[in-house]
């Protein structure tokens, strides 16, 4: 598939247009074509991929386990399956050249994607300057084809629980500059879940920021009030449809009525 790229261009601004610090844009991650549906008809205005839920659907591991020709497969079900802008999770890349990866993207009907400044197989931290390289080179390609993709740049410092706890933040917001720089449209600080942490990054990075929620972490009330402008919800909506149909499948195995 191979999206009209008038098309792809509308759903680019659109999506970027979404990121309002304080008004977030919510994204409950979809995995296939249906879950995508169903974010649609409850109202959301765009799609996000989670890379471990379309890994696990496919019947792989998180971390770049995914044969690339399978992963954006997946994604094109997604983007084939809904009208809004769609978003996808891709890892690190998959070892990928710039330039192809945002043809595949293209290709795919993507019009934003996530990248990882840590190595999706081992945990280990990329330089900061090396990542900022790669978002350049992921931005000039797309500036190439002419699409401008919505580039979310994960830190995965709190993910990682790397460095000193006491100057992690100072490093997220070194890191979240030196993306933006790069051309990131956004920051994502995943794991990042203490409000006043997420306040000074959001006053400290000329960025929208994205955060994930986490139960018991602040409400998307609260997110908003800290100048959030993008909230995802990753593997979440997965486990918990899977433990859904866990229950249903102890409760036919029991002999009783799964539908009651």
């Amino acid at each position: 598939m191979t999206e009209n790229p008038s098309t792809s261009v509308e759903h680019a601004d659109a999506l970027r247009a979404l990121h309002k610090s304080g008004d977030p844009l919510v994204l409950p991650n979809a995995w296939d074509a249906g879950s995508a549906r169903a974010v649609v008809a409850a109202g959301f205005a765009a799609v996000a991929t989670s890379s471990a839920a379309v890994a696990e659907s496919l019947g792989y591991a998180d971390g770049e386990a995914t044969p690339v020709e399978e992963m954006f497969a997946a994604v094109a079900r997604m983007v084939r399956a809904v009208p809004v802008p769609v978003t996808a999770d891709l890892e690190r890349g998959y070892g990928l050249s710039p330039a192809e990866l945002v043809e595949r993207m293209l290709a795919a009907g993507v019009v934003g994607c996530n990248l990882e400044d840590s190595d999706p197989r081992t945990g280990a931290l990329y330089d900061a300057e090396e990542q900022a390289e790669l978002l350049a080179a992921v931005r000039a390609a797309a500036d190439a084809a002419g699409v401008p993709l919505v580039l979310n740049a994960r830190i995965d410092l709190y993910l990682r629980g790397a460095g000193d706890p006491d100057g992690r933040t100072a490093e997220a917001i070194r890191r979240g500059r030196l993306y933006r720089a790069a051309g990131a449209d956004c920051v994502y600080p995943i794991f990042l879940a203490e409000p006043e942490r997420i306040a000074e990054l959001v006053s400290a990075v000329d960025a929208p920021v994205n955060v994930g929620f986490k139960p018991g972490g602040p409400s998307l009330a609260e997110l908003a009030g800290l100048g959030v402008a993008r909230v995802s919800f990753g593997p979440g909506p997965y486990r918990v449809s899977q433990a859904r149909i866990a229950g249903l499948l102890d409760a036919v195995r029991s002999g009783a009525n799964p539908y009651a």
